[in-house]
């Protein structure tokens, strides 16, 4: 049990630093072809940021793991919104534009209506939803892109970041992303077999694994930099952050997966009466602590204390429900 345990922890790490050493080197190998800050942070950032998820979720349904493959998805949106960024708005609140959320906020409720839907009525997810699900992402990215260079004042802090930062040597950044590639890509893979040994030895289902700890760890790239940007006094995670890492972990992550290894939802814990948990807490928790932390902040421009310590009280109580039930 302690080698599995000290190996996913190795995973963790991994994936943690390969996605810091993926994006660095993609952002310095972008800028220095010149490309706009505002594309590098639309496309490359993001992408990379969601490697971590991507990998998991994949290696995962390539061993035909649906319960962490699904569970890390969905437990990654919960973790995004009623952990980092409800840690975030609990400390500091702060306003946020309206104006530059409405699209990705429609893209997140409308993917996840549409996943939840398919959840609800078919109870699994077929090749082709994977499918849409990645074209879908390639439209929103276009799209955003699009959107961003014709209104570039909805974009907060849009080219300040990195642009007093040294230029490293071209090889040093192909290195850093040959590099991070690889150290994600094996950490996924730690984490993936030895989080299933860890269920299966603590009688804990993959799909709580996936919705918790594998969840967590992938956000953790996510909670590093909420924990900085607020000692740097930058305030409140951005929203607009949130609600895109939470959108690709439906049309990317998920996406991938389903077109990877089309799978049946989890059952592997069940409710009183044989009502699957999937259904009825784990996808309306995630459409409803979204609803939370967006729909108040989108209507007034600002998010609030309570909001943030509402969504924590909810996170701890879907945790501890996760493993005593």
């Amino acid at each position: 049990m302690l080698i599995p345990v000290l190996l996913f922890l190795v995973g963790f790490a991994l994936l943690i630093k390969g996605g810091d050493w993926f994006v660095d080197g993609s952002v310095g190998i972008a800028r220095r072809f010149h490309l706009p800050e505002l594309l590098i942070g639309a496309t490359v950032v993001s992408i990379g940021t969601t490697l971590p998820e991507v990998m998991v979720s994949s290696q995962a349904a390539m061993q035909g793991n649906a319960g962490i493959s699904y569970g890390n998805a969905i437990g990654s949106i919960i973790c995004n919104t009623s952990l980092i960024a409800a840690l975030t708005v609990a400390i500091k609140p702060g306003k946020v534009n309206p104006k530059s959320f409405s699209l990705p906020t429609a893209f997140f409720f409308a993917a996840a209506a549409s996943y939840a839907v398919i959840a609800w009525t078919v109870g699994g997810f077929q090749r082709w939803m994977g499918i849409a699900y990645l074209t879908v992402f390639l439209i929103y990215m276009i799209v955003t892109v699009t959107q961003m260079k014709k209104h570039p004042e909805l974009a907060e802090d849009g080219g300040e970041e990195g642009a007093g930062e040294k230029e490293q040597p071209m090889a040093k950044e192909l290195l850093m992303l040959l590099i991070g590639a690889i150290a994600i890509a094996f950490g996924a893979r730690l984490l993936v077999d030895n989080g299933t040994k860890i269920a299966a030895a603590l009688g804990v289902p993959d799909s709580v694994i996936g919705l918790t700890m594998v969840a967590l760890g992938t956000s953790l790239p996510e909670l590093i930099t909420a924990i900085t940007s607020l000692m740097k006094g930058h305030g409140a995670l951005s929203l607009g952050n949130v609600i895109g890492a939470n959108l690709f972990n439906i049309i990317l992550v998920s996406g991938a997966a389903i077109t990877i290894s089309p799978f049946a939802l989890p059952a592997e814990k069940l409710l009183p009466g044989g009502l699957n948990s999937s259904l009825v807490i784990d996808l309306p928790l995630m459409l409803l602590v979204m609803a939370i932390l967006c729909l108040p902040a989108l209507k007034t421009g600002k998010l609030k204390r309570w909001q943030g310590i509402l969504l924590l009280c909810i996170y701890a109580a879907f945790t501890v429900y996760q493993f005593v039930s």
